[in-house]
Parts: C-alpha cells; sequence; structure tokens
C-alpha cells in the first residue's frame, strides 16, 4: 500500500473515530415531550417522597417510594411565588415546598437567543428542571407542602454580600420548619438549609432530602453539531471510593442504574453541556444517593443526610451546598473534590486535559481564547518538529521519485505483484520510507478529537470571540471564511506532497481538500482555526524541506 492510499484510510478512519466518539458520549434517550402533568405547577416531581434504606436486604434509596399527602397550610394559603435577583442569578422560588423553580444566569446567554439569559432551573417553559428538598417522616413538610415567606428584602443590594430568603410552614403536631436560602455575592453556590424546632412532646427524628428533578429533554445546542455529537445529559454521583459515575435517563428508566449508595463522602449532580448543578453535602457525615423516575420523562436525583434527634423544645438545623451554573473547571475545582470531572472528555481525558490546561495559561497571558489557540497550534509544532521534519524529507524525497514510480507504473502496469516489489526496491535503493509522511497525520488525530471535545465540552470556550466575525469559538464560522481559508491551505499541501503515479490516485488527491473543507464547514471555528494555522506551519516547514532537497543541499 503507498503512501497516497495510506492517507486515505487514515482520513476515513479519522471519520469512523470521530462517529464512534461521539456514540460513546452520546447515552441519551430519545427526548420525550413532557405531559401536561409535568409541565404543571401542581404537580413538581409528583407526590413520591424519597425514604432512607433502613433493611439491610435494600439495595437502593429509591427501594420504597411510599405516597404521602402534601401537608396543607392551615390558613388554606394559595401557592405564591417570590423573584429573587442577585449579581449572578434571577431565581424564582415558589412557597409549595419552598422548591426553587426557575433560575436565570444573568452572566450568561441563551442558545438561540443571545438576547435572554441562560435558564437552567425552568418550570416547564422549554424543561422542567427544578430543585426541591424536604422532610421525610409523617406529617412533616416536603416538597409539597406549603410555606410562607418571612418578610425580608429579595434583592442583593449594591454593598450587600449575602442575601437571605426565609420560608416557614404553620406548626404541624408541634413541629415548625423554616427553609432558608441564602445567595452569595459573585459565587454560584447557594446554602439551603433547614431548621427544625420540635414543639412535641416527643423527641423527632427524621431525615431531609434534597433533590434536583429534570426532563430527559438535552438542553439547547447539546445534539445536532458537528458529525451528530450530543453531549451526556443526566445524573452524575462522585465518591472518594467509586469515583466518578455517570447515570443515563435510559437506564434509571429500565432499572439499571448503577452509582454509589451510600458514602460518608461525595455529592450528586445533574450534568448538561456547558452547565451543571449539584448537591454537595459538607464534612462526613452519612448520605445515601438516589436516582429514580418519577413519571413520563421526569427524572430524580439526590441525597438524603441524617438529622440528629431533635429532643422536646430543641432545634435541628441542616444545611447543603446548591451548585448552580457554568462548568468553568478552575472554579469547580475550588468547590469540591471531583466536581470538575464533569467536565467530561470522555477516554481521550488524558490528551484533553493538559491541553486545556496549557490553552487556559496562555488565555491567562494573552487574554483571547482564539490567540491562545494559535499559541497552543504552534507549541505543539514546536514538540512535534523533528518527527514532522523527517516524515516531510520523506515525503520530499518521495516527490523526487515522481518520474521513476511513473516509469515502473508504464513497464509494470500489467503485473501488480511486480510493480509493487520494484517500487519496494527503488524505496530501499533510494532509503526512503513510503509511510514516513504519515506520521504527522497518526500524531495530530488524537490531538485533533481532544481539541474538539474540549471546544464543545468547555464553558470556557461558549460565546468566547477572537476577532471580527468570529465571535463564539465553540460555533461553526457563520460565513464560512475560516473553513474555505482552511481548504486553499489544504489544497497547496496537496500540492506540495508527491503526485501518485496513478492518474486516478491523483485525481482522489486533489479532491480531497474539497471533502475536507466540507467536513470543516460545521465544525467548532476554534478547530478549524487550530488546523488552518497547522496547514500553514507545515507548509512553511514542507516548503523549505522540499527547496534544500530540491537543491540538493544536506539538510
Amino acid at each position: 500500500m503507498d503512501n497516497q492510499r495510506l492517507i486515505l484510510l487514515l482520513v476515513f478512519s479519522f471519520s469512523l473515530v470521530m462517529l464512534w466518539d461521539g456514540w460513546q458520549k452520546q447515552g441519551l434517550p430519545k427526548p420525550v415531550a413532557p405531559t401536561a402533568a409535568v409541565q404543571g405547577a401542581a404537580s413538581p416531581g409528583g407526590s413520591a417522597v424519597p425514604v432512607p434504606t433502613t433493611a439491610p436486604t435494600q439495595t437502593s434509596a429509591t427501594a420504597a417510594l411510599p405516597t404521602v399527602a402534601a401537608v396543607q397550610d392551615q390558613n388554606g394559603a394559595a401557592v405564591t411565588k417570590a423573584t429573587i435577583k442577585t449579581d449572578l442569578f434571577i431565581a424564582e422560588i415558589s412557597s409549595q415546598g419552598g422548591d426553587l423553580t426557575r433560575l436565570e444566569l444573568v452572566q450568561h446567554h441563551a442558545t438561540e437567543d443571545k438576547t435572554k439569559n441562560f435558564v437552567l432551573f425552568d418550570n416547564g417553559g422549554k424543561h422542567f428542571y427544578q430543585a426541591q428538598s424536604g422532610l421525610i417522616g409523617t406529617n412533616l413538610p416536603n416538597h409539597k407542602s406549603i410555606y410562607q415567606f418571612i418578610a425580608g428584602s429579595h434583592e442583593l443590594k449594591d454593598g450587600q454580600d449575602i442575601l437571605e430568603v426565609r420560608l416557614e410552614t404553620a406548626p404541624v403536631n408541634g413541629v415548625k420548619v423554616t427553609k432558608t436560602y441564602t445567595f452569595h455575592r459573585g459565587s454560584y453556590l447557594i446554602d439551603v438549609g433547614h431548621e427544625v424546632v420540635n414543639q412535641a412532646a416527643e423527641p423527632l427524628s427524621t431525615h431531609v432530602y434534597f433533590q434536583t428533578v429534570r426532563d430527559s429533554k438535552p438542553p439547547e445546542g447539546s445534539t445536532g453539531g458537528a458529525m451528530g455529537v450530543s453531549t451526556f445529559t443526566g445524573p452524575a454521583v462522585f465518591t472518594e471510593q467509586d469515583k466518578y459515575q455517570k447515570v443515563s435517563f435510559e437506564d434509571i428508566a429500565k432499572g439499571k442504574a448503577k452509582h454509589a449508595l451510600k458514602a460518608d463522602n461525595g455529592w450528586i449532580a445533574m450534568v448538561q453541556h456547558y452547565f451543571v448543578s449539584a448537591w454537595l453535602p459538607q464534612g462526613t457525615i452519612e448520605r445515601e444517593f438516589f436516582t429514580r423516575k418519577l413519571g413520563d420523562d421526569l427524572y430524580g436525583a439526590g441525597v438524603i443526610l441524617p438529622v440528629a434527634a431533635i429532643a422536646p423544645g430543641a432545634t435541628g438545623k441542616l444545611m447543603v451546598q446548591l451548585f448552580a451554573g457554568p462548568q468553568e473547571q478552575d472554579k469547580l475545582a475550588k468547590v469540591a473534590p471531583g466536581l470538575d470531572l464533569v467536565v467530561d472528555y470522555g477516554w481521550l481525558t488524558v490528551i484533553a486535559a493538559p491541553l486545556f490546561w496549557v490553552l487556559e495559561l496562555l488565555h491567562k497571558l494573552v487574554g483571547n481564547w482564539g490567540w491562545a489557540i494559535i499559541g497552543l497550534t504552534v507549541l505543539l509544532k514546536l514538540i512535534f518538529f523533528p518527527l514532522s521534519a523527517a516524515s516531510y524529507k520523506s515525503m520530499a524525497k518521495m516527490k523526487l521519485l515522481t518520474p521513476k514510480m511513473t516509469k515502473l507504473k508504464e513497464t509494470f502496469g500489467d503485473d501488480r505483484a511486480r510493480l509493487n516489489q520494484e517500487m519496494m526496491e527503488l524505496y530501499k535503493r533510494e532509503k526512503i520510507n513510503p509511510l514516513g509522511g504519515c506520521l504527522p497525520i497518526l500524531v495530530q488525530i488524537p490531538v485533533f478529537i481532544a481539541l474538539y471535545w474540549v471546544l464543545l465540552g468547555t464553558a470556557e470556550m461558549r460565546y468566547a470571540p477572537w476577532l471580527g466575525w468570529i465571535q463564539d469559538l465553540s460555533a461553526q464560522d457563520p460565513y464560512y471564511i475560516l473553513p474555505l481559508l482552511m481548504g486553499a491551505t489544504q489544497m497547496v499541501m496537496t500540492k506540495l506532497n508527491p503526485t501518485p503515479p496513478d492518474p486516478i490516485q491523483a485525481k482522489v488527491m486533489l479532491f480531497m481538500p474539497i471533502v475536507f473543507t466540507g467536513m470543516f464547514l460545521f465544525m467548532p471555528s476554534g478547530l478549524v482555526l487550530y488546523w488552518t494555522v497547522n496547514n500553514l506551519l507545515s507548509m512553511a516547514q514542507q516548503w523549505q524541506i522540499n527547496r534544500l532537497i530540491e537543491g540538493g543541499k544536506k539538510t
């Protein structure tokens, strides 16, 4: 197999790898439109309340999910909602359950309409996605109970660093519960606390559950990109023992979900493209994780924590942090151990993670992700310079042999075995490795795919501008200028390479830049920028080597 055929094989193999990688990443059931019951505010997450495991034979927190009646306000108060405004959020909290029913991220644009804020939690507008919590036990307030808002400000004022929003239930059987949301300036962490006052005659033992309830619909922009690749949407659990575990909605629906159940550390999250929400219990308190299907295309993922026995007349408290924001890796790693793993590069993490680390370092130096990509390309070219030089020398020598190879083709064209034998003898006499020119392509394929996932999966790249018309390096070039420029450089690269003696192969190789251009039209512009700059550097290196070898100079 000659050099040109191998290049074609590598292009085909690269396409297969991209498709296989996308299939590995997908892990998503087909989205189902939410039913009217799911969309209605009257049934957030259904009425099932999680129950902690009690019997040793049970293997999951979802082993028993009894249906409980909502504990209604004694005065029959209607459900109300409060709008909370901070420097990072516009949140909506419902008096039913004190649930966080809507959450806008004011510093992030929506995917389809950039004039609007990105909505993470949604009460059935485009998705159903909410944060809920409550107590477990007979007649104790849960996410269906009615709370009353305690008077206070619902907006973070200038010069104010903390905003508290408090809700409370009417006493039932001597038990009164206050739920508190604490928002912090400049932080995507929200403290969700429960204060339980026991004025009954008996001690109170209970658990508190914290869960996110979501449909399985992927968010805008997470599917249908280059080559139809989809990013993961669904729950994820992390513990020090079992590490990071993704759980697909499909496995939950089939009862095949596998993840850590109990630990004295760890967190549970709901992951989607660029953003994540995660319940982060503090300390080494024993916790129980659960995932469950709640209804037609509605899933819950959460954690159950015990509350120390509350004596009569005493008060018990429990607080869990909720992270709800972008997957910015430098911040995630500081929030909780392992939280940065929600930025998932799959099997190419070993390459993609260092690539992003270097990109981030370059970004700090130059202040622009586009120039950082160009800097990374130059660094990679320098690292692989010796390998590229050897390969380009081999290709330059192959180009000089083109007349001899054409003559062999004319002489032994009817005897394929003899032709191959003579060509191998020619390579041996000239000390040329016919496969040497393919090494740069082999090296670039894993780097290329890893960089693709860096651009596709990192929130830092979302809406990151370069210059002029390129205002989002994670999206395709809106005017296709970069892909066309890349196609032109690919054509020049083809001209610099040796022409195959077979006319059909020669025509195929001339057609390859068009194929590459078509592939790159819909890829992230940051990836096209990398490939274009890499081509320009390769052209310069190949031209110089060709010039020296054709001039008979020693290199």
